[in-house]
């Protein structure tokens, strides 16, 4: 799965940085920008992202918005001046009340991408929000022709943002370019190309696997496969934060960390702020970015997309972020965790049952 190089790819972990860069872009814009996120919030940094299209819209640049109607923060007359300035806007799949409600509004649109120009692609973990600000991400800036591929991926995306029934085989169907491979995710127990790739990467792996993510909740089948890993002699590092944006999901997770370093598993906390990063590195050569949690609502009911692949140049960007995360972060205290509370360890229990739903 060797990669040409071809595409010239650039990581950035800092969020200032990549809205700096996301806007220069959208300002060079000359043709189309396409949009596909989860959130898009009514804050100095929505607005000046919707100010910004408001004017490429006016400049005859086509524009085509799809947001995710729970994640978005933001109603349709917040985008009502784009709206009228000729932009393309649909809020993917509305929370409906009625009797299938959990079933059909739990599916969400999660995805992170921009394109621009069958140039310039934008994929990863951050959304236009200002909270992401304070956060340690994880986004890729994509130069060269896998843009087009991706404006394929936000154009079947729209095809089906009200749909509860659909070909879910079209929609997982891995795309290909240039030694690399664009996944897809979609709400499904029977397709979950996400997850099978992790559990093909981590079972191929000889010398290391590292995973950067928010919320780790990984299912039983991904736990077996780490810790198998393990015991074989990889070396497994875990980077996930200290204190996450959902602090169930923090308690969840500590349930299975004593299973994990039993078997050689290291964990490590990130302490100075939110790492909001999804990435997934093994053998320092393949690997997994984009904007998938390492976690069963993640892999089991959400819209996610990923690329993976080798490409030297943005394995050595990704090796100096997961240098810089491990530095600021402290290691799992196995024995401290072995006399956490009993408050803890019964909402450990309590939860449990419910897993797949944060």
């Amino acid at each position: 799965m060797e990669s040409s190089q071809n595409l010239q790819i650039r990581m950035m972990s800092d969020p200032l940085s990549y809205y700096t860069a996301m806007l220069s872009d959208i300002r060079k814009a000359e043709r189309y920008i396409y949009l596909e996120i989860y959130r898009f919030r009514n804050d100095p940094m929505g607005i000046r992202f919707r100010d910004y299209l408001i004017k490429k819209c006016r400049e005859g640049v086509k524009v085509r918005l799809l947001i995710d109607s729970w994640g978005a923060s933001s109603g349709y007359s917040f985008f009502q001046d784009l709206v009228d300035a000729g932009a393309e806007l649909k809020f993917f799949k509305k929370i409906r009340f009625n009797l299938d409600t959990f079933t059909k509004n739990h599916r969400r649109d999660h995805r992170k991408i921009l394109v621009i120009d069958d140039e310039i692609t934008y994929i990863g973990s951050a959304n236009i929000a200002g909270y992401s600000l304070n956060w340690r991400e994880s986004m890729f800036r994509i130069k060269g022709g896998m843009a087009k591929k991706f404006k394929r991926v936000i154009e079947e995306n729209f095809k089906i943002y009200n749909k509860y029934f659909y070909d879910k085989l079209a929609y997982t169907r891995t795309i290909k370019y240039d030694g690399m491979e664009i996944i897809r995710d979609v709400p499904s127990l029977a397709f979950q190309p996400v997850k099978k790739k992790y559990l093909e990467l981590i079972n191929a792996a000889t010398r290391e696997i590292v995973i950067e993510t928010p919320y780790f909740l990984p299912g039983s089948n991904m736990r077996k496969a780490l810790m198998e890993a393990a015991d074989r002699g990889v070396k497994v590092y875990v980077h996930i934060p200290k204190k996450s944006d959902v602090g169930i999901m923090d308690i969840l997770s500590s349930k299975y960390f004593g299973e994990l370093a039993e078997h050689g598993v290291n964990i490590y906390f990130f302490l100075p702020q939110n790492l909001h990063a999804k990435i997934f590195l093994a053998d320092r050569k393949y690997f997994i970015v984009g904007s998938s949690n390492f976690d069963y609502r993640s892999l089991r009911y959400m819209h996610e997309v990923c690329l993976s692949g080798y490409h030297k140049s943005l394995v050595r960007q990704m090796i100096n972020h997961i240098n810089e995360t491990r530095k600021e972060s402290e290691a799992f205290d196995y024995a401290s965790w072995k006399h956490r509370p009993a408050i803890q360890r019964f909402f450990e229990w309590v939860l449990v049952p419910f897993r797949h739903l944060f």
